[in-house]
């Protein structure tokens, strides 16, 4: 296999948050065909990470269970594995599921190792599971499990609560989402040319995260993981233009067109869900300072993400959630949020019909 490797030098980039002192000195990128693997080494201080291989596939599960929302989406319910039988009575066992209750979507999740056999070993496993998971009782159990867990759980409460889902609604929304196709989900170390041309060809729609560990140089037993900002994928077999476009707007686009500008207030008003007979806690606005670069100033600390400043807000009101989706709960002073601020960039940086017309009219009379 033909592989073009170069090293590039890069100045440092603070990983994450403000707050986080890591940095990406070197970068080898491997590229085969569309695919493309980048390695990194991670600096603090005088200490130096370096990327290794998953001692095994349960090391991968783990990581990818404690970091589900970070990989799937703030609004996202993920369950580890489960036991399910196709209607032949093969069993089946998906590494988890996921109900993404902001894009009405679900996951049948497969965890895997980059060495293992796509054909052999990934393919059949993922055709087994998707036929499985999508029989009747199958998705019956999933509503029960889900509701259950909205019961027992506040922050699974609090996610339906965000997005307008009243209590009473829970299990209509959940069999709608449930209703439709299941997403293959694919946290794995390595994306391989096998595994993007499989992921291309199945119907259902694919996304793979690329998941990565790094030990400390002089001490192996130091390990840090690395798992994509944002949710977003690297591969998205089924991604529009449009929300590929979404992904990767900032908040510097913004205020580059005058949707936002800095000295701009965002507002967050927020107290953590009770249940039962729980005392409710009473909410509290956050006030944040739009920056000069793009960022969020919260409690007088500033952040270049809408998420990790909305985060820090939570988190001050009392709330455990690990993650939150700060493009939605930030609003401008007339109650817009950043989400459809996004929008309307979108809107003006896509040609309109008129646009286009016009376009082709002045080619035609330069034409004749």
């Amino acid at each position: 296999m033909d592989t073009d490797e170069k090293e590039v030098s890069t100045s440092p980039q603070v990983l994450a948050d403000p707050h986080v002192l890591f940095f990406i000195i070197i970068i080898r990128v491997h590229r085969c065909s569309s695919v493309v693997n980048s390695r990194a080494m991670l600096i603090f201080e005088n200490r130096k990470w370096i990327q290794a291989p998953f001692a095994s596939e349960d090391e991968l599960e783990g990581v990818v269970r404690d970091n589900a929302e970070a990989i799937f989406g703030p609004s996202s319910i993920y369950f580890p594995k489960m036991l399910f039988k196709t209607p032949g009575g093969a069993a089946s066992v998906p590494d988890g599921f996921v109900i993404d209750l902001s894009t009405r979507s679900w996951f049948v999740v497969e965890v895997e190792l980059a060495r293992h056999g796509v054909w052999t070993h990934i393919a059949p496993q993922v055709a087994r599971q998707i036929i499985a998971s999508t029989q009747p009782i199958s998705k019956q159990l999933l509503i029960e499990w889900v509701v259950e867990r909205a019961r027992e759980d506040n922050g699974v409460l609090e996610k339906f609560s965000e997005l307008g889902i009243a209590q009473l609604d829970v299990r209509r929304v959940l069999a709608e989402i449930l209703d439709t196709r299941p997403i293959v989900g694919i946290p794995i170390d390595m994306v391989s040319r096998d595994l993007n041309e499989w992921a291309q060809s199945l119907k259902n729609e694919v996304k793979l995260w690329v998941i990565k560990k790094y030990v400390e140089f002089s001490s192996p037993n130091n390990v840090l993981y690395e798992v994509p900002d944002e949710n977003r994928p690297e591969i998205d077999t089924q991604e529009n233009e449009r929300a590929r476009k979404r992904l990767e707007i900032s908040l510097p686009d913004l205020l580059r067109v005058g949707l936002l500008n800095a000295g701009d207030r965002l507002y967050l008003t927020y107290a953590p869900k009770s249940s039962g007979r729980k005392r409710a806690v009473e909410a509290k606005t956050y006030v944040g300072v739009v920056q000069q670069n793009g960022g969020i100033e919260v409690l007088g600390t500033a952040f270049s993400s809408p998420s990790y400043a909305a985060l820090y807000a939570i988190q001050d009101a009392g709330s455990s959630r690990t993650t939150i989706n700060g493009w939605v709960s930030w609003k401008t002073i007339t109650g817009e949020s950043l989400s459809a601020l996004r929008e309307s960039y979108l809107d003006q940086q896509s040609p309109t019909e008129a646009s286009l017309a016009a376009v082709d009219e002045v080619e035609h009379e330069e034409a004749a």
